[in-house]
């Protein structure tokens, strides 16, 4: 598959999303990170490994992003749905834009 192109929007509230000043909770982080994984193809959904027998948090993980793939959200609805939910987010949790961004 070739790689899906970034929109600016999705690329903002990438770097918002690391900015909020409260943690959002855990079904909000499964949202994330599933239109995350969704919108950026990396890797693409039917090359992911499963995750195994005993990785609660990585099957969590996969069964969002494969709820997601099941709906047949396309990476560019994804980045766009993505972008939509960081908003929301910064409006609930609030977010410091001044704050440095750091890679989770």
């Amino acid at each position: 598959m070739s790689e899906v192109t970034q929109s600016d929007d999705f690329k903002k509230a990438v770097v918002d999303s690391r900015k909020l000043k409260a943690k959002p909770t855990n079904d909000e982080l499964l949202q994330l990170y599933a239109l995350f994984k969704q919108g950026t193809q990396d890797p693409p959904f039917d090359e992911a490994l499963r995750p195994g027998t005993f990785d609660f948090t990585g099957k969590a993980k996969y069964n969002a992003w494969k709820a997601v793939v099941t709906e047949g959200v396309t990476p560019e609805e994804a980045q766009s749905r993505y972008a939509e939910l960081v908003e929301k987010l910064k409006e609930t949790y609030e977010y410091d834009a001044d704050a440095v961004s750091t890679e989770s």
